[in-house]
């Protein structure tokens, strides 16, 4: 995984948990369940990324 592929998951993921958070907040359900999304496909790239690794 390149440095920069480390770098834009973990941003992806402090913003899902980050709209996660505001969302629980204000009683948003939608803006809550993006967050978990965001933070689902940060964590599936990051499996992927791990799996092309483990091929190297």
């Amino acid at each position: 995984m390149g440095l920069g592929d480390k770098i834009e998951n973990a941003g992806q993921d402090l913003a899902g948990k980050a709209k996660e958070a505001a969302g629980h907040a204000t009683d948003n359900e939608k803006l809550e369940a993006e967050g978990e999304g965001d933070q689902a496909g940060a964590q599936f790239k990051k499996a992927g990324e791990n799996v092309k690794d483990a091929f190297k």
